[in-house]
């Protein structure tokens, strides 16, 4: 029986549904999503094993048109996921009309060599209204701007399309055996995908300008003798006054925040989680060369 496998990066603007994809292909959470653009911050590989196949997704954040030193580095760690992929696939918003980061993409696109195959997928079919020619007509508006690349439509909310895009994926791959073992799904640490749903909470908790302002570390991740984890975080804004916002009244918003990011946490590692979470300011951190690096954010080179 044949086998392929290979890296597929997942390109696109911001909030187009890259790691609601990954999550719908890989039937569980290891990737952040909110509604909010950059929820997607670093590459993450996605590693999906079947009898025949593994493909190993890219998933990358938002390209857009930086305004600061850690859009600089959103945007450099997209581009980077480009080199030496298999396949790129493209994932585009159908719901909408392509906007200018879109234009700049697919031009982007069109100039990778041409060894490396790509595919347009369309997000958010659901959405589109149910005129056939409307749909055509989108379609037709997103596949020009890419040339010479088969087109799929799904919507990686409903977990529609997906079969057929995949096969369709697959049989772009190279014939080649697998690269990770079955069992592997991710290659981030527990502690790392920690992270990312205790933002993922502040993104879908709180309001205005402040999750854009907002990164979170892990200061400490201990297993107790109880089965337990312990998990401590901090949670960095910009501002005092995000400080306050981020806390809450009484500290209800903490509270909150706390509470969805505990659940989705053990859902992910299956045991039950005591999260203590701690907020603190750092002046203009998306643009501190000093606290990017400490947050993990390094621009290379």
């Amino acid at each position: 029986m044949t086998h392929r496998s290979g890296f597929v990066a997942i390109i696109g603007r911001p909030n187009v549904g890259k790691s609601t994809l990954l999550n719908a292909l890989l039937g569980q959470k290891i990737a952040a999503v909110s509604p909010r653009p950059q929820t997607t911050r670093k590459r993450q590989l996605g590693i999906l094993t079947t009898e025949n196949a593994q493909v190993v997704f890219v998933d990358t954040p938002g390209l857009h048109n930086a305004k600061h030193k850690l859009g600089e580095f959103l945007n450099q760690e997209a581009q980077e996921a480009l080199d030496g992929v298999d396949l790129i696939l493209w994932l585009v918003d159908a719901s909408s009309e392509p906007t200018e980061d879109d234009i700049q993409i697919g031009g982007m696109l069109n100039k990778v060599a041409r060894r490396t195959p790509r595919m347009l997928v369309l997000n958010k079919i659901d959405a589109l209204k149910a005129d056939a020619d409307g749909e055509s007509v989108r379609e037709k508006t997103y596949s020009d701007l890419l040339s010479q690349a088969p087109v799929k439509k799904v919507s990686a909310a409903k977990r529609t399309g997906l079969g057929e895009m995949m096969e369709t994926l697959i049989s772009l791959l190279p014939e080649r055996p697998a690269e990770y073992p079955e069992e592997q799904i991710t290659d981030l640490y527990e502690r790392e995908i920690a992270g990312d749903l205790i933002r993922e909470a502040c993104l879908l908790q709180l309001r205005d300008e402040v999750p854009h302002s907002l990164a979170v570390r892990i200061d400490e991740f201990t297993e107790r003798d109880n089965g337990m984890a312990y998990i401590g975080a901090t949670i960095f804004v910009e501002r005092e006054s995000q400080k306050g916002i981020v806390i809450g009244e009484g500290g209800k918003m903490m509270k909150s925040i706390g509470s969805a990011a505990r659940k989705q946490i053990e859902e992910m590692g299956g045991r039950k989680v005591f999260l203590e979470l701690r907020v603190k300011v750092e002046k203009d951190w998306r643009d501190n060369p000093n606290a990017l690096k400490q947050l993990g954010y390094v621009k290379k080179k």
